[in-house]
C-alpha cells in the first residue's frame, strides 16, 4: 500500500476508485465500506484509494477555537489506521493536512482540485451522512451532480447496524471510555489492541520492582486507567502483562499521555521494538497517590489483580479440555 501525505504527484495520480473519511478505529462500517471500493476498483482496473485527515477535522477546529475538550478521542493512531486500510487491500491512502486553507474550500473546489485534479477519482463512494466543503456546504446529492458534471460515479453506504444500532466511531468510543471489551470486539470485529515503538522512560518503574516497556501517546485515547493486557511482538506467544494508560498524576504533572506496560517474568531489553498490546480487561481509574511507597503498593495490588485473571482463565481452558 503506498501512502501520501498530501496529494500524489502528477506521476502517481493514476485513475482510482475513491472513499473519503476519518476512519477513526476502522470499525465494521468503515470495512464495508472499503469491501465495495476494492472490488468495484477491481472491476473497474483503477486503483483503490483512499482519503483520510490529519488532524481530525473536529480536533482541527477544536484547537482553532480554544476548547480541546470538544475535539474527539482517538481510537487509534495513524500507524494502527493504515495497518487496518491495508489489511482491507487499500492500494493507497492519501493522508490530508486539514488545515484553514483546506477547511475553507467550497464544495466545487474542492470536487475539481482534490477529486477531478488531484485524485483523477472515477468511482467513488462515501457514508450515506457524508457532508464536505467550507461549513460542511456539500453533501450526497451535491456530490452526486458534480459527478455527472465531472465525469465520475457517486454511491452512497447506508448504515451499518449491530442489534439494531448504529456502527459507528462515536460507538466504538463509549464502548472503550466503558471498557467493554466484548462490545468493542463487537462494532470494529477484532480486539482491541494499541501498537507503538517502545521508547525510553524514566526507569521508575523498574526502580520501584515494576519495570515497564513505555509507548508514546500522542493524542488523547478513547480510554484510560489500570488494564489487563498482552503484548504481541516480543515472543512466538502474546505475553500476559498489566499496563498503566494515562498521564501518571503521581510521579509527572504535565499531562502527557503514555502507555506503561509490565509483562510478568520478562526482562529483556525491547527499546525500539514496534509491539501491539491487546486490551483484556479494566481493573480500576488512574489515581494520584500521596507517595512513591503508596502508589507501589497499588501497582503491586494491580499485578495481583492481573495475574489472577490469567490464571482464572487459564484453569477455566484447562477444565473445558477435560470435557
Amino acid at each position: 500500500m503506498k501512502v501520501f501525505r498530501g496529494l500524489p504527484n502528477d506521476r502517481a495520480r493514476a485513475p482510482c476508485a475513491l472513499t473519503i473519511g476519518n476512519f477513526d478505529g476502522v470499525h465494521r462500517g468503515h470495512q464495508a465500506l472499503l469491501a465495495h471500493v476494492t472490488a468495484a476498483a477491481q472491476r473497474l482496473g483503477l486503483e483503490s484509494a483512499v482519503m483520510t485527515f490529519e488532524p481530525h477535522p473536529r480536533e482541527y477546529f477544536a484547537q482553532r477555537s480554544g476548547d480541546l475538550s470538544r475535539a474527539p478521542a482517538r481510537i487509534a493512531n495513524l500507524r494502527d489506521k493504515l495497518e487496518s486500510l491495508s489489511n482491507a487491500g487499500v492500494d493507497r491512502v492519501i493522508v490530508e493536512h486539514f488545515s484553514e486553507h483546506f477547511a475553507a474550500m467550497s464544495p466545487r473546489e474542492f470536487t475539481e482540485r482534490v477529486l477531478v485534479e488531484g485524485l483523477h477519482v472515477k468511482w467513488l463512494m462515501v457514508g450515506d451522512d457524508f457532508c464536505y466543503g467550507a461549513r460542511r456546504a456539500g453533501n450526497v446529492a451535491l456530490l452526486a451532480e458534480a459527478g455527472k458534471e465531472y465525469g465520475f460515479e457517486v454511491h452512497s453506504l447506508p448504515a451499518v447496524l449491530h442489534d439494531a444500532t448504529r456502527i459507528s466511531s462515536s460507538a466504538v468510543r463509549s464502548a472503550l471510555a466503558a471498557a467493554d471489551f466484548d462490545a468493542t470486539r463487537a462494532l470494529i470485529g477484532h480486539p482491541y489492541a494499541m501498537s507503538g515503538h517502545v521508547i525510553h522512560g524514566a526507569k521508575l518503574g523498574r526502580t520501584l520492582g515494576f519495570p515497564t516497556l513505555n509507548l508514546r501517546v500522542a493524542h488523547r485515547p478513547a480510554l484510560a486507567g489500570i488494564f489487563v493486557v498482552q503484548v504481541h511482538g516480543l515472543a512466538d506467544q502474546p505475553l500476559p502483562a498489566v499496563a498503566s494508560l494515562g498521564v501518571r498524576p503521581t510521579v509527572e504533572d504535565a499531562g502527557r499521555m503514555l502507555l506503561e506496560v509490565h509483562v510478568f517474568d520478562y526482562n529483556q531489553p525491547c527499546y525500539g521494538k514496534l509491539v501491539q498490546v491487546e486490551f483484556l480487561s479494566k481493573l480500576r481509574d488512574e489515581e494520584k497517590y500521596v507517595d512513591l511507597p503508596t502508589l507501589t503498593a497499588a501497582i503491586e495490588r494491580d499485578a495481583q489483580q492481573a495475574r489472577a485473571w490469567f490464571a482464572q482463565r487459564a484453569g477455566a481452558l484447562t477444565a473445558t479440555d477435560r470435557i
